[in-house]
Protein backbone atom coordinates (compact mmCIF):
# COMPACT_ATOMS: atom_id res chain seq x y z
CA UNK A 1 0.00 0.00 0.00
CA UNK A 2 1.13 3.65 -0.37
CA UNK A 3 1.38 4.01 3.40
CA UNK A 4 3.53 0.91 3.69
CA UNK A 5 5.76 2.13 0.88
CA UNK A 6 6.14 5.52 2.60
CA UNK A 7 7.03 3.93 5.93
CA UNK A 8 9.45 1.55 4.28
CA UNK A 9 11.27 4.38 2.56
CA UNK A 10 11.30 6.36 5.82
CA UNK A 11 12.73 3.38 7.67
CA UNK A 12 15.39 2.82 5.04
CA UNK A 13 16.49 6.45 5.22
CA UNK A 14 16.67 8.94 8.05
CA UNK A 15 13.67 10.90 9.32
CA UNK A 16 15.45 14.05 8.15
CA UNK A 17 15.16 12.93 4.53
CA UNK A 18 11.51 11.98 5.01
CA UNK A 19 10.57 15.45 6.26
CA UNK A 20 12.24 17.23 3.38
CA UNK A 21 8.89 16.88 1.62
CA UNK A 22 6.85 19.92 2.63
CA UNK A 23 3.61 17.93 2.85
CA UNK A 24 5.18 15.51 5.32
CA UNK A 25 6.61 18.47 7.24
CA UNK A 26 3.13 19.97 7.48
CA UNK A 27 1.83 16.68 8.90
CA UNK A 28 4.59 16.83 11.51
CA UNK A 29 3.57 20.41 12.37
CA UNK A 30 -0.06 19.32 12.70
CA UNK A 31 1.06 16.75 15.26
CA UNK A 32 3.34 19.18 17.11
CA UNK A 33 0.52 21.77 17.31
CA UNK A 34 -2.04 19.21 18.52
CA UNK A 35 -2.83 18.33 22.13
CA UNK A 36 -0.39 15.40 21.88
CA UNK A 37 2.46 17.74 20.98
CA UNK A 38 4.88 19.52 23.30
CA UNK A 39 3.38 22.03 25.75
CA UNK A 40 3.51 25.64 24.62
CA UNK A 41 3.09 28.99 26.34
CA UNK A 42 1.00 31.99 25.41
CA UNK A 43 2.34 35.50 24.97
CA UNK A 44 1.65 38.77 23.16
CA UNK A 45 3.75 39.60 20.12
CA UNK A 46 2.98 42.57 17.87
CA UNK A 47 -0.40 43.02 19.64
CA UNK A 48 -1.37 39.44 18.80
CA UNK A 49 -1.71 36.36 20.99
CA UNK A 50 0.89 33.77 19.98
CA UNK A 51 2.18 30.39 21.16
CA UNK A 52 5.87 29.86 21.73
CA UNK A 53 8.23 27.13 22.92
CA UNK A 54 11.88 26.90 23.85
CA UNK A 55 14.07 25.27 21.22
CA UNK A 56 15.53 22.75 23.67
CA UNK A 57 12.10 21.48 24.72
CA UNK A 58 11.04 21.09 21.10
CA UNK A 59 14.15 19.08 20.23
CA UNK A 60 13.79 16.94 23.37
CA UNK A 61 10.20 16.12 22.44
CA UNK A 62 11.10 15.21 18.86
CA UNK A 63 14.21 13.19 19.70
CA UNK A 64 13.02 11.55 22.94
CA UNK A 65 9.22 11.83 23.31
CA UNK A 66 7.85 11.11 26.75
CA UNK A 67 6.36 7.75 27.57
CA UNK A 68 2.71 7.61 26.59
CA UNK A 69 3.03 10.06 23.69
CA UNK A 70 0.82 8.93 20.81
CA UNK A 71 3.16 9.45 17.89
CA UNK A 72 1.33 9.20 14.52
CA UNK A 73 1.90 5.88 12.78
CA UNK A 74 2.33 7.50 9.38
CA UNK A 75 5.20 9.70 10.65
CA UNK A 76 8.63 8.17 11.39
CA UNK A 77 10.25 8.91 14.72
CA UNK A 78 13.62 10.61 14.98
CA UNK A 79 16.47 8.23 15.70
CA UNK A 80 19.03 10.90 16.57
CA UNK A 81 19.13 14.36 18.07
CA UNK A 82 20.99 15.92 15.08
CA UNK A 83 18.14 14.85 12.77
CA UNK A 84 15.61 16.58 15.05
CA UNK A 85 17.73 19.75 15.11
CA UNK A 86 18.03 19.68 11.31
CA UNK A 87 14.24 19.46 10.94
CA UNK A 88 13.82 22.34 13.42
CA UNK A 89 16.16 24.43 11.29
CA UNK A 90 14.05 23.49 8.29
CA UNK A 91 10.92 24.64 10.16
CA UNK A 92 12.53 28.05 10.69
CA UNK A 93 13.80 28.21 7.11
CA UNK A 94 10.33 27.49 5.67
CA UNK A 95 8.75 29.97 8.12
CA UNK A 96 6.64 27.48 10.04
CA UNK A 97 8.05 29.24 13.14
CA UNK A 98 10.30 32.17 13.84
CA UNK A 99 12.75 33.10 16.57
CA UNK A 100 11.57 35.50 19.28
CA UNK A 101 13.02 37.33 22.26
CA UNK A 102 11.40 38.04 25.61
CA UNK A 103 10.99 41.73 26.40
CA UNK A 104 8.73 41.41 29.45
CA UNK A 105 6.55 38.91 31.25
CA UNK A 106 4.13 37.56 28.69
CA UNK A 107 5.52 39.75 25.88
CA UNK A 108 7.72 38.80 22.93
CA UNK A 109 9.25 40.52 19.94
CA UNK A 110 10.57 39.13 16.68
CA UNK A 111 14.30 38.44 16.83
CA UNK A 112 16.63 39.67 14.13
CA UNK A 113 18.49 36.37 14.33
CA UNK A 114 16.83 33.72 12.17
CA UNK A 115 18.97 30.67 12.96
CA UNK A 116 17.70 27.87 15.17
CA UNK A 117 19.25 27.64 18.63
CA UNK A 118 18.16 25.34 21.45
CA UNK A 119 18.54 28.11 24.03
CA UNK A 120 16.25 30.52 22.14
CA UNK A 121 12.46 30.83 22.02
CA UNK A 122 10.45 30.14 18.89
CA UNK A 123 6.94 31.31 18.03
CA UNK A 124 4.65 29.20 15.90
CA UNK A 125 3.54 30.78 12.61
CA UNK A 126 1.94 27.64 11.24
CA UNK A 127 -1.71 27.49 12.33
CA UNK A 128 -2.63 24.15 10.83
CA UNK A 129 -5.78 23.31 8.93
CA UNK A 130 -8.07 26.37 8.79
CA UNK A 131 -11.23 24.51 7.78
CA UNK A 132 -12.59 24.50 11.33
CA UNK A 133 -11.76 28.19 11.76
CA UNK A 134 -13.50 29.06 8.49
CA UNK A 135 -16.51 26.97 9.54
CA UNK A 136 -16.76 28.78 12.87
CA UNK A 137 -16.45 32.16 11.12
CA UNK A 138 -19.26 31.21 8.76
CA UNK A 139 -21.44 30.12 11.69
CA UNK A 140 -20.69 33.42 13.45
CA UNK A 141 -21.75 35.45 10.41
CA UNK A 142 -24.91 33.38 9.96
CA UNK A 143 -25.71 33.76 13.66
CA UNK A 144 -25.22 37.53 13.45
CA UNK A 145 -27.54 37.76 10.46
CA UNK A 146 -30.16 35.65 12.26
CA UNK A 147 -29.99 37.97 15.28
CA UNK A 148 -30.49 41.06 13.12
CA UNK A 149 -33.58 39.40 11.58
CA UNK A 150 -35.10 38.71 15.01
CA UNK A 151 -38.23 40.89 14.39
CA UNK A 152 -39.35 38.60 11.54
CA UNK A 153 -38.74 35.34 13.41
CA UNK A 154 -41.73 33.03 13.93
CA UNK A 155 -43.35 33.43 17.31
CA UNK A 156 -42.37 29.94 18.54
CA UNK A 157 -38.67 30.75 17.93
CA UNK A 158 -38.98 34.00 19.87
CA UNK A 159 -40.53 32.11 22.77
CA UNK A 160 -37.76 29.49 22.59
CA UNK A 161 -35.03 32.16 22.69
CA UNK A 162 -36.79 33.85 25.60
CA UNK A 163 -36.91 30.63 27.64
CA UNK A 164 -33.27 29.86 26.81
CA UNK A 165 -32.15 33.36 27.83
CA UNK A 166 -34.05 33.27 31.10
CA UNK A 167 -32.76 29.76 31.91
CA UNK A 168 -29.17 30.82 31.20
CA UNK A 169 -29.57 33.94 33.33
CA UNK A 170 -30.94 31.95 36.26
CA UNK A 171 -28.22 29.28 35.89
CA UNK A 172 -25.45 31.90 35.95
CA UNK A 173 -27.01 33.61 38.97
CA UNK A 174 -27.23 30.38 40.98
CA UNK A 175 -23.73 29.32 39.88
CA UNK A 176 -22.20 32.58 41.10
CA UNK A 177 -24.24 32.46 44.30
CA UNK A 178 -23.31 28.84 45.08
CA UNK A 179 -19.60 29.55 44.39
CA UNK A 180 -19.72 32.51 46.77
CA UNK A 181 -21.52 30.54 49.49
CA UNK A 182 -19.06 27.66 49.22
CA UNK A 183 -16.10 30.04 49.44
CA UNK A 184 -17.63 31.87 52.41
CA UNK A 185 -18.42 28.68 54.33
CA UNK A 186 -14.89 27.31 53.96
CA UNK A 187 -13.12 30.68 54.33
CA UNK A 188 -14.60 31.06 57.81
CA UNK A 189 -12.63 28.02 59.02
CA UNK A 190 -9.36 29.25 57.47
CA UNK A 191 -9.26 27.90 53.91
CA UNK A 192 -10.01 29.35 50.49
CA UNK A 193 -12.08 26.91 48.45
CA UNK A 194 -13.21 27.84 44.95
CA UNK A 195 -15.39 25.82 42.63
CA UNK A 196 -14.05 26.39 39.07
CA UNK A 197 -11.48 29.00 40.21
CA UNK A 198 -10.52 30.00 36.64
CA UNK A 199 -14.09 30.39 35.39
CA UNK A 200 -13.84 34.17 34.90
CA UNK A 201 -10.17 34.38 33.92
CA UNK A 202 -10.15 36.27 30.61
CA UNK A 203 -6.55 35.29 29.82
CA UNK A 204 -7.39 31.56 29.56
CA UNK A 205 -9.11 29.68 26.77
CA UNK A 206 -12.52 28.07 26.98
CA UNK A 207 -11.36 24.61 28.07
CA UNK A 208 -8.69 25.95 30.46
CA UNK A 209 -11.36 27.99 32.29
CA UNK A 210 -12.86 24.76 33.67
CA UNK A 211 -9.57 23.40 35.04
CA UNK A 212 -9.15 22.67 37.92
CA UNK A 213 -12.63 21.91 39.14
CA UNK A 214 -11.90 22.71 42.79
CA UNK A 215 -8.97 24.51 44.43
CA UNK A 216 -8.29 24.63 48.18
CA UNK A 217 -5.61 26.82 49.77
CA UNK A 218 -4.92 28.00 53.30
CA UNK A 219 -5.86 31.62 53.94
CA UNK A 220 -3.22 34.27 54.56
CA UNK A 221 -2.32 35.37 58.07
CA UNK A 222 -4.06 38.37 59.61
CA UNK A 223 -7.62 37.55 58.54
CA UNK A 224 -8.86 36.10 61.83
CA UNK A 225 -10.93 39.15 62.85
CA UNK A 226 -12.53 39.37 59.40
CA UNK A 227 -13.46 35.68 59.53
CA UNK A 228 -14.99 36.10 62.98
CA UNK A 229 -17.04 39.07 61.79
CA UNK A 230 -18.29 37.21 58.73
CA UNK A 231 -19.04 34.17 60.91
CA UNK A 232 -21.23 36.25 63.23
CA UNK A 233 -23.06 37.93 60.33
CA UNK A 234 -23.59 34.67 58.45
CA UNK A 235 -24.99 32.73 61.38
CA UNK A 236 -27.09 35.72 62.45
CA UNK A 237 -28.76 35.56 59.06
CA UNK A 238 -29.25 31.79 59.43
CA UNK A 239 -30.80 32.33 62.89
CA UNK A 240 -33.15 34.98 61.48
CA UNK A 241 -34.19 32.67 58.63
CA UNK A 242 -35.04 29.90 61.11
CA UNK A 243 -36.77 31.98 63.78
CA UNK A 244 -38.72 34.18 61.35
CA UNK A 245 -40.18 31.63 58.96
CA UNK A 246 -43.06 33.86 57.85
CA UNK A 247 -40.77 36.65 56.56
CA UNK A 248 -38.26 34.25 55.01
CA UNK A 249 -41.02 32.20 53.40
CA UNK A 250 -42.40 35.40 51.92
CA UNK A 251 -38.97 36.20 50.53
CA UNK A 252 -38.71 32.72 48.97
CA UNK A 253 -42.24 33.00 47.57
CA UNK A 254 -41.41 36.38 46.08
CA UNK A 255 -38.37 34.94 44.33
CA UNK A 256 -40.47 32.08 42.97
CA UNK A 257 -43.09 34.50 41.65
CA UNK A 258 -40.32 36.58 40.08
CA UNK A 259 -38.98 33.54 38.19
CA UNK A 260 -42.50 32.54 37.11
CA UNK A 261 -43.09 36.05 35.78
CA UNK A 262 -39.81 35.88 33.89
CA UNK A 263 -40.75 32.66 32.14
CA UNK A 264 -44.32 33.81 31.50
CA UNK A 265 -43.18 37.17 30.13
CA UNK A 266 -45.46 39.05 32.57
CA UNK A 267 -42.78 40.76 34.63
CA UNK A 268 -43.77 44.15 33.17
CA UNK A 269 -47.53 44.15 33.74
CA UNK A 270 -48.13 47.70 32.45
CA UNK A 271 -48.03 46.53 28.81
CA UNK A 272 -51.28 45.25 27.35
CA UNK A 273 -51.45 41.91 25.59
CA UNK A 274 -52.25 43.62 22.28
CA UNK A 275 -49.14 45.79 22.59
CA UNK A 276 -47.08 42.65 23.24
CA UNK A 277 -48.43 40.94 20.16
CA UNK A 278 -47.95 44.03 17.98
CA UNK A 279 -44.52 44.92 19.36
CA UNK A 280 -42.78 44.04 16.07
CA UNK A 281 -45.36 45.68 13.80
CA UNK A 282 -44.78 49.21 12.43
CA UNK A 283 -46.75 51.80 14.37
CA UNK A 284 -49.05 53.76 12.01
CA UNK A 285 -51.36 56.47 13.44
CA UNK A 286 -55.05 55.75 13.05
CA UNK A 287 -57.60 58.16 11.58
CA UNK A 288 -58.88 58.97 15.05
CA UNK A 289 -55.36 59.89 16.20
CA UNK A 290 -54.87 62.14 13.16
CA UNK A 291 -58.18 63.95 13.81
CA UNK A 292 -57.28 64.49 17.46
CA UNK A 293 -53.94 65.91 16.41
CA UNK A 294 -55.60 68.33 13.97
CA UNK A 295 -58.13 69.44 16.62
CA UNK A 296 -55.35 70.09 19.12
CA UNK A 297 -53.45 72.17 16.55
CA UNK A 298 -56.60 74.24 15.80
CA UNK A 299 -57.14 74.86 19.51
CA UNK A 300 -53.54 76.02 19.89
CA UNK A 301 -54.00 78.43 16.96
CA UNK A 302 -57.22 79.81 18.47
CA UNK A 303 -55.56 80.35 21.83
CA UNK A 304 -52.65 82.03 20.11
CA UNK A 305 -54.96 84.34 18.13
CA UNK A 306 -56.80 85.37 21.32
CA UNK A 307 -53.50 86.22 22.97
CA UNK A 308 -52.47 88.26 19.95
CA UNK A 309 -55.80 90.16 19.99
CA UNK A 310 -55.44 91.00 23.67
CA UNK A 311 -51.89 92.16 23.13
CA UNK A 312 -52.96 94.32 20.16
CA UNK A 313 -55.78 95.92 22.25
CA UNK A 314 -53.33 96.68 25.04
CA UNK A 315 -50.92 98.29 22.60
CA UNK A 316 -53.67 100.43 21.10
CA UNK A 317 -54.69 101.69 24.56
CA UNK A 318 -51.12 102.57 25.36
CA UNK A 319 -50.76 104.43 22.06
CA UNK A 320 -54.00 106.39 22.64
CA UNK A 321 -52.79 107.47 26.09
CA UNK A 322 -49.56 108.71 24.54
CA UNK A 323 -51.45 110.76 21.93
CA UNK A 324 -53.61 112.45 24.59
CA UNK A 325 -50.52 113.48 26.51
Amino acid sequence: SPQGTTMASATGSSAKDFYEDEKQLMKLCDFLRSSEGPPVREAIEMDKRVYYIKGEKLVNFMAEPKKGTKWPKELPKFTSRPDAIAVCKDLCGRQFMHRSEKVAKGELEVSRVRDFDESAYFTWIYEGNKKFSHLMTTCLIIGFLCCTCFPIWPNFLKVFVWYMSVSLLIFIFFLITSRAMLFLSVWIIGFECWFLPNLFDEQLGFCESFVPIVSIEKTKDGQLMYRIGVFVAFFSFCYWAVTQPSEFDGFVKGQGDFIKDLYAGTLLSDMSQKDKEDIDKPRMPSLEDLLKKLDSEDEEKEELSEEEAAEALLNSLVDSDDDEE
